[in-house]
């Protein structure tokens, strides 16, 4: 029977906070240090690997947290989770992403509708449409190819297909399987709608609505805005729309969209890059076939996150790590440092993946809890962050842990030789640099000179970024935020702390504000 049990609650907690500190500076320094990134590194799927030689953690940090895995029952609720239990307290839903790329478990079944069914089907009724888009057989009004796609969607509908569309852009490009070129709205501010709209084709455009509800506010002033220009331009809206949301939504059987493609309330808008969200555009983009491969690699790894075994489950070492950082260590943030460009908006993705999820201060029965949670997320893809925030990371006084993100290869296969080493052989070069300069420092006299080290990071390496290790990436992190949610006890599937706002704004657009909010809204002259 699985415990709902808070973190302070569990006694292995006591375990991990009375074990030694770790010291990288000793323990990564000469043949120990090489002794350790052989030793402390898991294979997770698609020939990636997760290494955590220069994390703070020992053997016995380890069998802390493998004990601490076991208490918590971390593999228990994630069945508990694939299997269709109300796990999203907060909604009385269930979470359901996982089963949009494959089933780990028994069939599940809601409101009579087996589900791995319900979204395979989706799949296949958004590869059809987006064959027939690429063929031809779907065309606008004077019966020429759409060349572009737009999505028009906000947060989870924004954040993670767009960065999955600019990770597989060059690779598609190079392997000949590009097909549209994509193009993302999301800020209800008119200058970034105007921006993709003047420099697109309008006439060749596909545009994509994502919205569950059909009510999302900026999501729909931005289609206004949209269908606005559309119609100045003389073009029939409904011949130039598709739309991506519920059964259940004022959308889903509108005559103002050539199809209608649909999700539901189990898979939350930040994880739903394998669904329709991200199956939509992706499949217009790159072919469904990409989008599939994309899915299989998601479905591989979230294969390795069922495994009981901590050091054969990548996801549940990262995620607990983490957990010891932030609880025992004390470390509030985390860094994602991708050395790709091709990943440049992951970071922003999990920062909502993670920071919405479990950004909470009361537990999954709405308990205050007495320790903190969720960590603060950012990043920047190398080596342009090495120019810009690393100077904090390397000498300030909070430490940040670090997560790289490293490929051997890059995905154009251009190079070219410069003194002596290769653009790619540069960037690896760095990867490796900071990994040590991080962990080791470097004693001098000239304290403006001075690094201490002992600052920790983990990377998750791999030969190349295709769409099954993309996929792969993916499940890693959001089954990272998962096991996070399940050891803290809280609930990583609502977001209440994005409503407030919404409610306000409607009242000060209601024109319905007295005291401090009006005065903001004179200043902003609504």
């Amino acid at each position: 029977m699985i415990s709902w049990t808070n973190f302070d609650e569990l006694s292995s907690v006591k375990k991990l906070e009375s074990a030694a500190k770790v010291d990288l500076t000793k323990e990564m320094a000469g043949e120990n240090g090489a002794a350790r990134v052989a030793k402390y590194s898991v294979p997770m799927s698609n020939g990636l690997a997760y290494n955590f030689a220069s994390k703070q953690v020992n053997d016995e940090i380890l069998g802390a947290l493998a004990d601490f895995a076991k208490e918590a029952q971390l593999t228990e609720k994630f069945q508990a989770l694939y299997e269709g239990e109300v796990i999203n307290t907060g909604e009385k839903r269930l979470v359901l992403h996982q089963l949009t790329r494959g089933q780990l478990g028994k069939d599940v079944v809601a409101e009579g509708v087996n589900k791995r069914e319900f979204y395979v089907a989706q799949q296949e009724k958004i590869a059809a449409f987006a064959n027939k888009v690429h063929s031809g057989e779907i065309v606008n009004e004077k019966g020429e190819k759409f060349t572009t796609a737009v999505q028009i969607g906000i947060g989870g509908s924004d954040l993670g297909p767009r960065a999955m569309y600019l990770a597989l852009e060059n690779w598609a490009k190079k392997n000949g399987c590009f097909k549209m070129e994509a193009k993302f709205i999301s800020n209800v501010d008119p200058d970034d709608a105007a921006l993709v709209l003047n420099s697109i084709d309008v006439e060749h455009s596909i545009f994509v609505l994502v919205s569950k509800s059909g009510t999302t506010l900026e999501t729909l002033t931005n289609e206004s805005f949209v269908k606005d220009a559309l119609k100045k331009a003389g073009l029939d809206a409904s011949k130039h729309m598709i739309a991506v949301t519920s059964e259940t939504s004022p959308l889903a059987k509108s005559s103002d969209y050539l199809a209608a493609f649909f999700m539901d309330d189990y898979i939350g808008g930040r994880f739903s890059s394998t669904s329709a969200v991200g199956g939509a555009i992706l499949s217009l983009a790159f072919g469904p076939e990409i989008f599939a491969r994309f899915l299989n690699g998601a479905a591989a790894e979230d294969k390795n996150s069922t495994n009981a075994d901590l050091l054969k489950n990548p996801a549940m070492l990262d995620a607990l790590i983490g957990v010891y950082e932030r609880n025992v260590l004390g470390y509030e943030a985390t860094a994602v440092l991708p050395y790709s460009q091709a990943l440049s908006r992951f970071p922003a993705h999990l920062q909502q993946a993670d920071m919405e999820s479990n950004g909470k201060s009361v537990n999954r029965f709405g308990e205050p809890v007495n320790y903190v949670t969720g960590p603060v997320i950012f990043g920047e893809p190398g080596t342009n962050g090495q120019h810009s925030f690393y100077q904090l990371l390397h000498q300030g006084k909070n430490v940040i842990p670090m997560q790289f993100i490293g490929f051997r290869n890059n995905q154009a296969e251009m190079d070219v030789d410069i003194q002596g080493s290769t653009s790619q052989q540069k960037l690896c070069a760095n990867v490796a640099a900071q990994i040590m300069a991080f962990a080791c420092g470097k004693v001098d006299e000239n304290k403006n000179k001075n690094f201490e080290g002992n600052r920790p990071s983990s990377i998750i390496v791999g030969d190349k970024l295709t769409p099954e290790v993309l996929g792969a990436l993916l499940a890693h992190f959001e089954n990272k935020v998962m096991f996070q949610g399940f050891a803290w006890n809280l609930n990583s599937f609502d977001q209440e702390g994005v409503q407030l706002g919404k409610v306000l704004a409607k009242k000060v657009l209601a024109h319905e504000t007295d005291g401090a909010l009006k005065a903001y809204s004179d200043l902003l002259n609504i």
